[in-house]
């Protein structure tokens, strides 16, 4: 995910091939150089694929916290030392943004998710959830603009290709947030007071598909009486494309 203050410029996560992320930043009109920094949720190599072809090639600043840094490197490749930076529980400042990493239920060594903070205004993203725990809606909750998973399906999970294990580690506790636990998160967050943007992201190849997402987020929505033109506004991220800005 990209963000954006006009000044500085950050990535979270970059899981895609180098080649196929400066790209996609040049069809919405960003340079890869002007990156500030790149802040790495977890080790799993669809989070990390193109961070170290792009730090190395662009002299980027990589940010995880240490354990994931020791998961990664095998996969990331060098990644210059000046370029190595640790963000542990805590929060950056880079240029006109406060970057504040927490806690998510994933089957990595340390995953975390982050909530991004320019002035007054807020975006967190929080991606690859086992379930929506207590630390991630407290992070997310007053956030103008929030990328929140929806993964899967669960009948197409379950009927569909993967074998046992890896149905098993996807539904667990610390696997991946469904269409309709996401749906039920953000029917949590809604209270009335502003209207939120949500982004549905990560969704899976296999076990989902954008109008599916969609639709069963609205309908949990809808059943919990709220206004989808006043309360919130839903967009669901494309895995194949860079999706429209969201502006705030």
């Amino acid at each position: 995910m990209f963000v954006s203050s006009g000044n500085a410029n950050i990535l979270i996560d970059a899981g895609m091939a180098g080649k196929s992320i400066e790209k996609a930043l040049s069809d919405i009109g960003q340079n890869p150089a002007k990156l500030d920094g790149i802040f790495v949720t977890h080790e799993h190599s669809d989070h990390v694929k193109g961070v170290g072809v792009l730090s190395r090639k662009y002299n980027v600043p990589v940010y995880a916290n240490e354990l994931t840094w020791k998961a990664m490197q095998s996969i990331i490749g060098n990644v210059k030392e000046h370029n190595i930076r640790f963000i542990n529980e805590g929060h950056v400042t880079i240029k006109d943004l406060d970057i504040l990493s927490y806690k998510i239920p994933h089957d990595a060594v340390a995953p975390q998710g982050y909530a991004i903070y320019n002035g007054n205004k807020k975006v967190s993203i929080a991606t690859d959830l086992g379930h929506y725990s207590e630390e991630v809606r407290k992070n997310i909750e007053d956030a103008d603009v929030v990328l929140l998973e929806s993964n899967h399906d669960v009948e197409m999970l379950k009927f569909g290709p993967y074998p046992y294990t890896l149905k098993r580690r996807v539904l667990s506790d610390v696997g991946h947030l469904s269409n309709e636990d996401c749906g039920k998160a953000i029917a949590n967050l809604i209270d009335g007071t502003r209207r939120k943007r949500v982004i549905l992201g990560h969704l899976s190849e296999t076990n989902n598909y954008p109008e599916l997402a969609y639709q069963t987020v609205v309908n949990i929505l809808k059943e919990n009486k709220i206004d989808l033109t006043k309360d919130v506004g839903l967009t669901v991220a494309r895995r194949d494309m860079p999706s429209n800005y969201v502006e705030f």
